[in-house]
């Protein structure tokens, strides 16, 4: 238990104007809902692409509260009108499925890269002043060559995913150091909880595993399940997105996310299986195209961003599951 109290805060937002792109999906929704907690006038832009996560039932308890505007940020003239007048930014959009970047690279490109390129231009043309807030992921740094990994170290994604994550961060950067436009990315880790796609195993694997221990199927493990990870709590990122879209000191940085307990693989499968009281594990060989982007050990350091804003895990992997497979016994039959 790492203990309720948290050693930063978060600002409340009344009156700021914030738009959520990819609003509908996992990480946006949850920073919808934090950020309309916190006073804020919240426009979701979301494509509602399937299947990559998209669920009206995400913002059901706040729908007459926020603005949805159903649009895909590949149209530069509707993603140009959302931005307008808005405060932050937060892009949470694209594609997200490691595999299906490699079965469709162009699809990634444009979803991921060209999508990102045109928020860019949309907010340097018709508001220069937003702050950007993007998430990107720890995918972006590959295999790991020292531990933990912190912001330093070499980026050398093992998929296009990654690497077009990757590009899209460089092209926010360039826009903050030489047009002005504020923003900061926020690298997440391996994060699960509350309001995540439960359809397929695409992404998201963790949260996949707790519908099918729900559902007392096995859950198999590639390999012997022995590589190490970070498991970040939802509350605990979207608490760090806030933060950098708050905080000059993040304009033009990279934080990573990490947590303060790495488990083995096999350790969370468990732990998922125990408890859910239902479910079983099964080991299999590491499919071919899986073990070929497979990163292998992976620690994150989260000092930079402890330093700078004060974030740091707040949630134990415990608790954090607890509360998920609550919110998943009540509402599973909403997102499968």
């Amino acid at each position: 238990m790492f203990g309720v109290k948290k050693p930063y805060s978060v600002k409340k937002m009344d009156g700021k104007k914030v738009l959520v792109l990819g609003g509908l999906g996992f990480i946006g929704s949850n920073t919808t809902h934090k950020c309309v907690s916190l006073g804020a006038e919240v426009t979701v832009f979301d494509a509602m692409i399937e299947p990559y996560g998209f669920n009206l039932e995400n913002i059901r308890e706040i729908r007459d509260r926020i603005e949805f505007i159903k649009g895909d940020m590949r149209n530069f003239d509707a993603l140009s009108q959302a931005v307008k007048g808005k405060d932050f930014v937060f892009n949470c959009a694209g594609q997200v499925s490691h595999i299906d970047s490699m079965k469709m690279p162009f699809l990634d490109i444009d979803l991921n890269v060209n999508a990102n390129m045109n928020l860019l231009e949309a907010c340097r043309k018709f508001n220069d002043s937003a702050k950007i807030v993007y998430a990107g992921t720890r995918a972006q740094t590959g295999k790991a060559v020292y531990f933990p990994v912190d912001e330093t170290h070499p980026d050398n994604p093992v998929d296009i995913y990654g690497a077009d994550k990757l590009v899209a961060e460089k092209h926010l950067l360039i826009y903050n150091n030489v047009y002005g436009i504020r923003g900061t990315s926020v690298r997440i880790n391996t994060t699960f909880g509350t309001r995540h796609q439960m359809k397929h195993n695409l992404y998201g694997i963790l949260n996949w595993f707790i519908r099918l221990a729900l559902e007392g199927k096995a859950i198999t493990v590639f390999g012997d399940g022995k590589q190490v990870r970070d498991y970040n709590y939802i509350d605990d990122a979207v608490d760090a997105m806030v933060l950098c879209a708050q905080s000059k000191k993040a304009d033009g940085e990279v934080y990573m996310l990490g947590s303060k307990k790495p488990l083995r693989f096999i350790d969370m499968v468990k732990a998922v299986v125990k408890e859910c009281n239902s479910g079983s594990v099964e080991f299999a060989a590491f499919p071919k195209d899986r073990k070929a982007i497979e990163t292998g050990n992976v620690s994150i350091s989260f000092k930079k961003i402890k330093l700078a804003l004060g974030w740091e895990p707040t949630t134990a992997f415990e608790d954090g599951l607890k509360t998920t497979v609550e919110f998943y016994r009540e509402k599973l039959p909403m997102y499968v």
